[in-house]
């Protein structure tokens, strides 16, 4: 067992290496921060477009609407995301989970420290980009101190059940050396079902059903419009009922899965 000074010693040094491996390639760090920027200031000029094209507005979004939700997004996504589905792949083939397990942690939390530690750095960046981009596209939204304090647990839980959720999704690399169809598969859905390329509420009705239903709309949608002022109080319990439910479900899961894969990974090196 690890106590909590251990862990507190074990984040300490996983930030310090983390950042410190970043700087070294700034490039791909810019590059990165790009496209990270670069995806919903895409989303925000198309649909800006269309309720231009629209009298003003689509479904009751108008363009400074579309603007404060695409902002928003953006920085809930970056809070959000994690690369690890991509990256796990790679430690089961090479053998390179193998000195992992010799540590007296367990490996997640290597995975969440560098998480962290990496949206710490580009938030630097990120925070004045963002900045430039709310004098650019004046976005209007209804932010009110009631808002941002129940946003602050809205998203951090969101940000525990995306990770959950994609930390199990890349222990399928136990049972499968190719796990990319299947990382694709699940961005694909993530994308629309989580609210990333639209608002939940201009989906067809079936499928924003389905995204209520389904744990994803729960990582980004949800505190998006938590934040914005489009839920009402009923909605926002709700919706912090149904990322907690989801979160114990996704921690369970994850435990299960990777007991099993464990067990596999060590019967197959053997």
């Amino acid at each position: 067992m690890t106590n909590l000074l251990d862990l507190v010693g074990l984040y300490r040094a996983q930030f310090q290496t983390t950042i410190a491996g970043q700087l070294q390639y700034r490039g791909a760090l810019a590059l990165w921060m790009l496209g990270l920027i670069l995806q919903p200031v895409i989303y925000l000029a198309v649909w800006s477009a269309v309720a231009e094209s629209n009298g003003g507005a689509v479904d009751g979004y108008t363009a400074g609407d579309f603007a404060a939700y695409f902002l928003a997004t953006l920085l809930v996504n970056h809070a959000t995301f994690t690369w690890i589905a991509w990256e796990f792949e790679h430690r089961v083939r090479h053998g390179s989970l193998s000195p992992l397990l010799l540590r007296p942690a367990h490996p997640i939390h290597k995975d969440i420290a560098d998480n962290l530690s990496f949206k710490i750095l580009t938030f630097v960046v990120l925070l004045p980009a963002t900045l430039a981009l709310i004098a650019a596209f004046r976005p209007t939204a209804a932010v009110t101190p009631q808002t941002v304090a129940a946003f602050v647990p809205a998203l951090l839980l969101a940000v525990a059940l995306r990770f959950a959720i994609e930390w199990t999704l890349a222990l399928a690399a136990f049972w499968t050396t190719r796990v990319e169809p299947l990382n694709r598969l699940y961005f694909v859905f993530a994308l629309f079902l989580s609210g990333q390329a639209v608002p939940i509420a201009l989906l067809p009705t079936p499928v924003r059903l389905i995204a209520d239903f389904l744990p994803f709309r729960w990582t980004v949608a949800f505190p998006v419009e938590l934040l914005l002022g489009r839920l009402s109080p009923t909605q926002i319990v709700v919706g912090l009922a149904a990322q907690t439910g989801w979160l114990v479900a996704a921690i369970l899961l994850l435990r299960v899965v990777w007991a099993r894969g464990l067990r596999r990974y060590g019967a197959v090196g053997a």
